[in-house]
């Protein structure tokens, strides 16, 4: 995760965080359960993807940003970068 998402989720700084394999959907929901509110921030109210938040599977974008079907493998990991706006 980028640095930015630590200021609102302090207890996921200095961590390593595990979930099951399964759906992209499902690890963020993993990840939710460990830091709640976690979803409302990356997701928006339909559950996509919010416009700035970039999700990849190891250096693969995620290409389905409505119903987060890419699947995460066992080992593989998920990186969130929350896009910054402005100059």
């Amino acid at each position: 995760m980028t640095s930015h998402l630590y200021r609102f989720f302090p207890q996921l700084q200095d961590r390593t965080l595990t979930a099951p394999p399964g759906s992209v959907a499902e690890v963020l929901h993993a990840i939710n359960e460990q830091a709640p509110g976690f979803t409302d921030y990356v997701l928006d109210e339909r559950g996509a993807v919010r416009r700035h938040v970039k999700l990849c599977i190891n250096d693969t974008i995620v290409i389905d940003r409505k119903t987060l079907a890419d699947q995460v493998e066992d080992g593989d990991t998920l990186f969130i970068f929350q896009a910054l706006s402005g100059g």
